[in-house]
């Protein structure tokens, strides 16, 4: 596929996707999605970590309401959810089922379904620059793209409600301070920062890795007696890779372990 509105690129076993369209601050488009998708199908089988970002000053503005963005149907009463339902909800549900943990690099705005993308990542880092915004209600709507539930999860109802309620910007400092991020850095420090987190989660066990994610996610809904059960037959699971069998090896070795993926 000829990619317009991101680029794809490999740094070894770390794929980076990045939205590219600076002069609207990377807002999405249908093509975004699309070709976001696209990436992901490319990397599959062959990534073992996964980088998202944006080029310029901003990690992505929000969805691009000028291109599109709207109302998809053609017949009918205006259903501005028609989107979310044809392409947005199911790739935020590929970024959460990614087969490899990935980290998002954000500089600038990462507003509306950008700061759904940013947040859906296993880490986040973030520039000084960086701050998220919610500005759903100063237009009428209601957060979508799933950050009403990763919102509440990541900083608690309170200041959830105050993110969507207000629509105000929060500035990586306090996104920090909340808890909604892993990593502050200088903004000349936010690729090499997340490619030296996704280059150590690409080294490594990859299926291992890979339950933990699902386990992480899952646990959010689950009771405490599921989430135990889920992780004794992750354990399992886990157990019967080469990967954990070189990691004993080699803490018994005591050296590094040289994980495959396998």
């Amino acid at each position: 596929m000829t990619y317009t509105t991101i680029e794809l690129a490999r740094d070894g076993d770390v794929a980076i996707i990045r939205l590219n369209d600076p002069a609207t601050l990377n807002a999405v488009t249908l093509r975004t999605i699309e070709e976001i998708g696209a990436a992901l199908d490319a990397i599959s089988g062959s990534a073992r970590a996964m980088v998202l970002t944006g080029a310029g000053r901003a990690f992505c503005s929000g969805a691009n309401l000028s291109a599109g963005m709207g109302d998809r149907r053609s017949d009918g009463p205006y259903d501005s959810g028609s989107v979310l339902e044809s392409h947005i909800n199911p790739l935020m549900l590929r970024l959460r089922d990614a087969p490899f943990p990935w980290v998002s690099a954000v500089k600038g705005s990462a507003a509306g379904v950008g700061c759904s993308f940013a947040l859906a990542a296993d880490m986040v880092v973030c520039g000084e620059s960086a701050f998220f915004l919610q500005a759903f209600a100063r237009i009428g709507l209601v957060p979508d793209g799933g950050s009403s539930w990763l919102l509440a999860r990541s900083i608690g109802r309170a200041r959830a409600m105050e993110m969507m309620l207000l629509g105000e910007r929060i500035p990586a400092a306090k996104a920090l301070e909340w808890g909604m991020i892993n990593r502050l850095v200088p903004d000349e420090q936010v690729m090499p920062s997340a490619l030296e987190l996704a280059r150590a989660l690409a080294a490594g066990p990859t299926q291992s890795l890979a339950m933990i994610r699902r386990m992480a996610w899952s646990a959010a809904d689950q009771s405490f007696e599921a989430a135990m059960a889920t992780e004794r037959n992750n354990q399992r699971l886990a157990g019967q890779t080469k990967d954990h069998r070189e990691g004993v090896a080699a803490f018994l070795a005591k050296r590094p372990a040289q994980f495959t993926g396998q």
